[in-house]
């Protein structure tokens, strides 16, 4: 934790003025909606993709404007997913309050994503050239594949770890890989610095979806702040699941695929204690280690500066 605060302590002030921007962009004169728009704020987080664009810009060089913009969008476009994804999990819970999905309902959910998907693009039109805002729609185009992959293939059983790796590639390193390179690239980057950041930014994300999907397994929710165990719930099968059914005999698969198929939810316990005990759970952790270690190593290829050791403090913090 103390590493994590660290690098944000080392952004702060543009973070604030990231607020500022997001805030002022989504403002409106409708009560109604500005009062649905306001609890947004309430479940954003540290604002982890914001805080890259930034302390990536500050490795190359100078914070400008546009990398105000830039951490502002990708959080909206962050943010979009999360109530999106809110919606499809039926989740109640993130950040220790209400989903928008459960205060509002589904519909007014989807059409709050919405706006802030809108708003993001909107935002991008202030920045001078195209080069930023072709690759921040490409991403989202990415992004959106990868959710959709993931939908696709719920209650898939024969999902390889190959396929999974695939799926949350597109779904969430590609924002945090462009979160990385636009930081850098803004700052003036060179072609070998800007593509060892990008890679930094993808193992990076690699590592975080890990990880993430891990808690979901074996989090508290009450520390977490959301809703856990969706995952096993809607069939999503994620690492440490593969890896079981993966090592498993023909009788041990079926019974986990009755059990998810049929929401055995008395059962989800002593399942996720299976995972534990065979060693599902620790051969996950392995793998989001491995994607820590090669986020380290393409971080050798740039300039040993303060800004170089927080990002690898970030990354050493999704596995500490």
């Amino acid at each position: 934790m103390q590493m994590i605060l660290r690098a944000f302590d080392t952004v702060l002030v543009e973070l604030e003025e990231v607020r500022e921007i997001f805030e002022r962009e989504l403002s409106t004169d409708e009560p109604a909606i500005a009062d649905i728009i306001e609890q947004v704020g309430k479940f954003r987080g540290k604002m982890l993709r914001p805080a890259l664009v930034l302390l990536c810009g500050k490795l190359c060089g100078p914070i400008k404007q546009s990398h105000r913009i830039i951490a502002t969008v990708v959080e909206m476009l962050h943010m979009a997913t999360l109530i999106h994804d809110d919606v499809l999990d039926e989740a109640e819970h993130r950040r220790r309050g209400k989903t928008i999905n459960a205060l509002h309902g589904n519909e007014a959910a989807v059409l709050l994503g919405d706006l802030l998907l809108s708003h993001a693009f909107s935002l991008c039109s202030q920045l001078q050239g195209n080069q930023a805002a072709r690759l921040l729609s490409a991403t989202t185009n990415v992004l959106c594949e990868g959710e959709l992959l993931q939908l696709i293939y719920r209650g898939y059983y024969e999902l390889t770890e190959e396929r999974y790796l695939e799926i949350i590639d597109r779904k969430t390193a590609s924002l945090i890989t462009v979160s990385c390179l636009l930081g850098a690239q803004e700052s003036g980057a060179d072609a070998r610095t800007a593509q060892a950041i990008e890679k930094f930014g993808n193992n990076m994300g690699m590592a975080f979806q890990i990880m993430d999907d891990i808690m979901d397994l074996t989090g508290d929710e009450a520390v977490q702040g959301k809703t856990l165990g969706t995952d096993l719930v809607k069939e999503k099968l994620t690492l440490p699941v593969i890896h079981y059914l993966r090592s498993s005999d023909s009788s041990q698969r079926k019974r986990v695929e009755q059990l998810l198929m049929e929401k055995r939810g008395s059962e989800y316990e002593r399942f996720k204690k299976q995972l534990i005990s065979s060693g599902s759970i620790e051969y996950a952790r392995r793998r989001g280690r491995e994607f820590v270690e090669k986020a380290q190593q393409a971080l050798l290829e740039v300039p040993a500066t303060q800004e170089r050791e927080l990002l690898e403090d970030l990354a050493i913090s999704l596995i500490a």
